[in-house]
């Protein structure tokens, strides 16, 4: 009889913690507590909602490879849920959690083998599938932070207008001529009247959930560059590559709808992406020169569909297409077959 006949097998254990995960959702904290303040509580119901169906579709698939359910699935969660409208309906949210963990995550084999960024798969799958919802649900922010004293968001604006179309300032700059204020990029107060060349009355929506203040998004991403959670090789190309789109783009080439450089950096998902989508540490390549090929791509590509795409937005998509060129960098990155090194 064999010595370990009598010992009980060790079983796997049902959930892994992840110091590192739990950093990130740590950065995420000044957004989230943003958001509240922006939009109301129901800000809050909506990030722990996606976090449970989150939660259980990836327990449900692990759990038949007899893997352990991982820290990151909450990530993943916390990144899709602050990358909605505030109004998105939750069987809408719920949907993008399940598409994000079966599909961009369990369907390659778990954590740690996706190709894709998770969270990216399942809003961009929100927005093809349900346009209306996902470019019509924003609103304008509670001033003053008075959204801690509300559920819901604000729904009108100065004696009834109301905030049903997508009018966020991408939108508001490029079909109605309106720039909003840097300084209101800065902080999120997002959320005045204006008349377009129609004289219609229309009112200017705040952007996704997260995504509302660069100082609050620069505060997490410093943390995360500080305790080396992030790489800062792919922040800073990520950047890079914006900065030098927006100069070749609106200096060189003459491209007025192209914004001034202190409008892009502030305004929309590119402080989002550049410090938590871009530097997913298992989409992104692995060498150091890939890296930075890769980060200064998806920025040339943000500010390139803000520009000529159909659509004001464009950082899901060009996140998807640098996703798709990693691994190609990292196999051009590498010469005579070695082994790229990994990022410090």
């Amino acid at each position: 009889m064999a010595e370990s006949a009598g010992k009980p097998k060790r079983k796997a254990p049902r959930f892994r913690e992840q110091k590192m995960m739990r950093r990130v959702l740590l950065a995420l904290l000044p957004a989230l507590l943003g958001g509240i303040a922006f939009f109301g509580w129901r800000v809050l119901a909506l990030v722990l909602w996606v976090g449970l169906v989150a939660a259980a579709t990836e327990y449900l698939l692990a759990r038949r490879r007899g893997d352990p359910l991982t820290e990151s699935c909450f990530v993943t969660a916390a990144l899709l849920a602050l990358s909605l409208p505030p109004t998105l309906p939750f069987w809408m949210a719920a949907v993008g959690a399940v598409v994000a963990l079966s599909f961009g995550k369990e369907l390659f084999g778990g954590f740690g083998r996706n190709v894709f960024n998770p969270a990216i798969v399942g809003r961009g799958f929100l927005y093809l599938c349900f346009p209306l919802e996902m470019t019509a649900g924003f609103a304008p922010v509670h001033q003053g932070f008075s959204g801690f004293l509300h559920w819901s968001p604000l729904r009108a604006w100065d004696g009834g207008v109301d905030a049903v179309t997508a009018v966020t300032p991408m939108w508001a700059r490029r079909d109605y001529s309106h720039t909003v204020d840097s300084l209101r990029l800065f902080f999120g107060n997002i959320g005045e009247r204006f008349e377009d060349a129609d004289g219609v009355a229309r009112v200017v929506s705040a952007g996704s959930i997260g995504e509302v203040s660069a100082l609050l998004l620069l505060l997490g991403g410093a943390y995360l560059l500080w305790t080396k959670t992030a790489n800062w090789r792919l922040t800073a190309s990520t950047l890079a590559g914006a900065v030098a789109a927006t100069v070749v783009f609106r200096h060189l080439l003459g491209a007025g709808m192209v914004p001034p450089l202190e409008w892009t950096l502030c305004s929309g998902a590119l402080l989002y992406a550049s410090f938590f989508m871009v530097t997913d540490p298992v989409s992104a390549p692995r060498g150091n020169l890939a890296q930075w090929l890769y980060g200064a791509f998806i920025g040339v590509m943000i500010v390139f569909l803000r520009w000529r795409a159909a659509f004001a937005g464009g950082v899901a998509f060009a996140i998807l297409l640098g996703n798709t060129l990693g691994p190609t960098l990292d196999l051009v990155c590498q010469p005579g077959g070695k082994k790229a090194k990994e990022g410090k």
